[in-house]
Formats: C-alpha cells, structure tokens, sequence
C-alpha cells in the first residue's frame, strides 16, 4: 500500500511539473516578446505603429497598418473557403460516409495536416499563382478589374489556407457531431434536416473550436503565405493584388533588422500574439453563453 501511495505521489509530481513547465513556456514567451516590444511601440507611437500605412525602416517610417488588413484579410478568405467544405465534409464522414471509403477518406484528411506548410506553398506557386493570373487577366479584359497581379495575392493566398485548416476543422467537428446523442435526432424530419437543425447546433461547440483553430492557424502559417502572397506592404485595392502579412513581415527583415527595425519586428508579434489572445477571450465567452442557453 505504501509504494502504491508513493507512487501515486510521484505521479501527481510528475503531472504538476509537466503543467508548470506549459504555463512557465506561454509566460516566458509572453514576457519576451512585450519587454522587447512594448519599448519600441513606445518610442514610435502607439497610433503610428497601429494606423501608419508606411512601412520604410531606413526612413524610421513603421507603420504596419496595411499588414494587420493583410493578415485580416487572407484569414477572412481561409474561412470563407475552408469552413463550409469542412464542415460538409466533416458531415458526410459522420453521418453518410459508407465503411468501405471512409478509412482512405479519413487517412487523406489526415495527411493534410501533415504535409509541410513549404509544399503547400509551393503547389500553389506553380499550380494555383498561374491558373489566378489567367483568371484576373480575363477580369481585366471584361472591365471588372483595373488592375490584374501576377496571380500571387489574396485570392491564391485564401485558397491555400483554406486548403490548410481544413484537416483541424474536418478533425474537431466529425468528433463533435459524433459525440451528439441519437436522441438528439428530430422525429418525423428528414435526415439533412436533422443533422442541420439539430445535430450541428447541438454540436455548435465542437464546431467552433473546430473553427477557430483553423483561424489561428490561418492567422499564424508564415512559409505557404510568403512563397504566394506577394509581399507588398500595402492595402490592396481587390483580392488578385499582393500584400504583406504580419508573420511574413517578421521573417522577410528579422534576418538582417537591427536596432529600432528589430524593436519594431518584435511589436509586430506583439500585435499578432494580442489577435490570439483576443480571439480565444472571444470564443470562450461564446461558448459560455452558449452553455448558459
């Protein structure tokens, strides 16, 4: 009894250290990042760095306006393409797949996640940036645009991450609309429905977390978005047109920045660590008032 007791205790010594070390790393990072660049926001200004459209370091110019719309607006469009095919998809595996295709159906949603962000980018350099370009080029013919890009932009951007998060959505909400009691099910309705006047609101946590990982890590992705975005730290006037995200930002001049210019990268994660911070607080006061409904 004793060495059962005893062991009982080491393992809850284990269990605490393992929980300290994950909250020692996320404070460590924490004070990292606002001691280095809260002092930068500083000596630029808050309002400056915040709302400035000019980013020129050699002129102590650093405005990362257009990057926060930059990284807004690929996130927006990975939503707006991976979302609703993730959670179609993530349907059809729960509630309609047939045995015999869901194991390669389920190992290809998996293989997703696991192929690097670097091929991702890739794929759409050669693939996608070229089909974008024709497309923005027959827009610009029918007068719909004034200005065409060279395909890398927010559009191909979209799409890739939309590509991304899609293993993380599909994932989260098949397990959520699983874990949905069969008593759950509307009598008398039919099966479609069911499953999305009951089964998916029902599952509506599930789905969301499902959701908003898939944001963070459309928000987060740095390699893909660099390689297909276009880099220009403006605002673009359509989605066929190039800009500058927060991560590739930080990794395109943190390779050479020094002084100010370093300061000012690491206020830039600043700012991206803060839109993290926000978007969990958000999700976890929706999902309390969902619970309290």
């Amino acid at each position: 009894m004793k060495s059962k007791a005893w062991t009982e205790k080491f393992m809850q010594g284990v269990f605490l250290i393992a929980a300290c070390t994950s909250v020692l790393a996320v404070a460590l990072i924490c004070i990292f990042l606002f001691a280095n660049g809260v002092p930068a926001i500083r000596e630029i200004g808050f309002v400056k760095f915040i709302t400035g459209e000019l980013w020129r370091p050699n002129n102590n110019l650093f405005g990362i306006f257009p990057m926060i719309i930059g990284s807004l607006y690929v996130t927006a469009g990975a939503i707006v393409f991976g979302v609703p095919i993730g959670i179609l998809t993530s349907v059809f595996m729960a509630m309609y797949c047939p045995k015999k295709i869901y194991r390669p159906l389920k190992a290809a949603t998996e293989l997703l996640a696991g192929i690097p962000s670097v091929v991702y980018g890739f794929f759409g350099l050669v693939v996608l940036v070229p089909m974008v370009r024709e497309f923005g080029r027959t827009l610009k013919q029918m007068g719909i645009v004034e200005k065409a890009g060279d395909g890398k932009g927010l559009l191909t951007t979209s799409i890739i991450l939309g590509m991304m998060i899609l293993p993380t959505i599909i994932g989260t909400t098949e397990s959520a609309i699983r874990a949905v009691p069969t008593h759950y099910y509307a009598l008398g309705a039919t099966h479609e429905r069911s499953i999305f006047t009951v089964v998916i609101p029902a599952a509506k946590s599930g789905v969301l977390a499902g959701i908003v990982l898939g944001i963070g890590r459309a928000i987060g992705e740095t390699m893909a978005v660099i390689m297909i975005v276009g880099n220009q730290p403006r605002i673009a006037q359509n989605i066929l047109q190039g800009m500058r995200t927060l991560t590739g930002n930080i990794v395109l001049e943190m390779g050479y920045a020094t002084g100010l210019h370093r300061e000012a990268l690491i206020a830039t994660g600043v700012v991206l660590f803060v839109f993290i911070l926000i978007i969990n607080f958000s999700v976890a006061m929706l999902k309390r008032r969902t619970e309290h409904e």
